[in-house]
């Protein structure tokens, strides 16, 4: 008979609530303790040998701190998707309590379904790209109050101006824009001010991407190099993909790897009836905007060149072969729903998931020759 016991621990920023699953079948409650190292330690400490537990907790705003500090202790440790642990309709109560006494009963019973841990240096990562794409939509946001102060006031570029924040327009609202009243030209300022700030965040925080990169181990790096093979997947795109995936090999078909994004359709289906909704978006929210944004460039007809031809040099013909592939059938793709009449957000979605296809194809293959070559 197994000797395992299930810790089920539902987990806030400053208090754990946690329960045992007994392998002879009582549930009971542990208490709470507090969200620390300490606590967690006794706690492990109490409840026997480490070899003998096996833990699990609800993804969240914590993170994976308490995995590290409990796989350090030698206890195995799942962190499992919240949206999917199970849930009776009749059941209206809700404590911290009773939600981990449900963790631990569903875990031993094996009805939960654990997410992917990031290693400390990938966690690391992730969270400066995702410090990028924070300070992208801040300039964005800067931008539009500027723009709009702007337009409130009757200040339009002139016509030689063609487009916006270009160096020739920031040059014109610096030089040539100006109010008689101080307090319109003080807000003027740090709205300037602000877009300056903004740009200067970004270009930052892509030059400690680069560094970053190269600090990366070598698989990884490769990975990121054969993704830019594709038309629409520059260095941050790849850099994206990989920081919020991991290892793509960790799907053995590449339609998994399209629900993890939320890329695909939702179903309600029953007896004879059929119907498809709009996509789950269950997955991560992150990877679904990259490739959305590197959708877009498959609306133009098959070509190589200029600075996609430049990443693709020094590069195994193999993926070069498998981008050229995509272009193709993701312009097909592109051209056959357009002619369908469906609008333009539904085709670089369907676009976008088809895409993953691809990026799995040359993920897997680049991660396969890295472990041949380190074997």
């Amino acid at each position: 008979m197994s000797k395992i016991r299930f810790l089920g621990l539902d987990v806030h920023a400053d208090t754990i609530a946690a329960s045992v699953a007994e392998p002879d079948g009582e549930v009971r409650p542990l208490g709470i303790i507090p969200n620390r190292l300490e606590s967690v330690r006794k706690m492990v400490a109490k409840l026997g040998p480490a070899n003998q537990l096996k833990a699990c907790y609800e993804a969240g705003p914590t993170g994976y701190v308490l995995y590290w500090q409990l796989t350090a202790l030698g206890v195995p440790c799942e962190v499992v998707a919240p949206s999917l642990v199970p849930v009776k309709a009749g059941d209206k109560v809700k404590t911290d309590r009773r939600d981990a006494t449900k963790l631990a009963r569903s875990y031993r019973s094996g009805d939960l379904t654990a997410v992917w841990v990031p290693d400390a240096a990938h966690e690391a990562l992730r969270d400066l790209v995702r410090a990028r794409e924070d300070a992208k939509q801040d300039q964005h946001r800067a931008r539009h109050r500027l723009r709009k102060f702007l337009l409130r006031h009757g200040r339009r570029p002139p016509e030689d101006v063609k487009k916006s924040w270009t160096q020739k327009y920031l040059t014109w609202i610096k030089e040539q824009v100006h109010f008689d009243q101080p307090a319109l030209e003080a807000t003027l300022l740090d709205y300037v001010h602000e877009v300056d700030h903004m740009a200067e965040r970004i270009e930052r925080l892509e030059k400690a991407i680069d560094v970053a990169i190269e600090k990366a181990p070598a698989e990884m790096r490769a990975v990121i190099e054969a993704l830019q093979a594709l038309r629409g997947v520059a260095k941050i795109t790849a850099v994206s993909i990989v920081a919020e995936v991991g290892s793509l090999s960790r799907f053995e078909k590449p339609r998994q790897l399209m629900g993890y994004s939320g890329l695909v359709s939702s179903e309600f289906s029953s007896g004879n009836r059929i119907r498809r909704g709009g996509i789950t978006k269950t997955g991560n929210a992150h990877l679904r905007r990259v490739l959305v944004e590197a959708a877009w460039a498959y609306q133009h007809r098959p070509w190589v060149g200029g600075a996609l031809l430049k990443r693709q040099q020094g590069l195994d013909p193999a993926i070069k072969e498998i981008a050229w592939k995509a272009q193709w059938r993701l312009h097909t793709r592109y051209k056959k729903l357009s002619a369908r009449g469906k609008n333009k957000n539904q085709i670089v979605t369907a676009v976008g998931r088809e895409l993953l296809g691809f990026i799995w194809a040359i993920a897997v293959r680049t991660e396969a020759r890295g472990t041949a070559r380190a074997a």
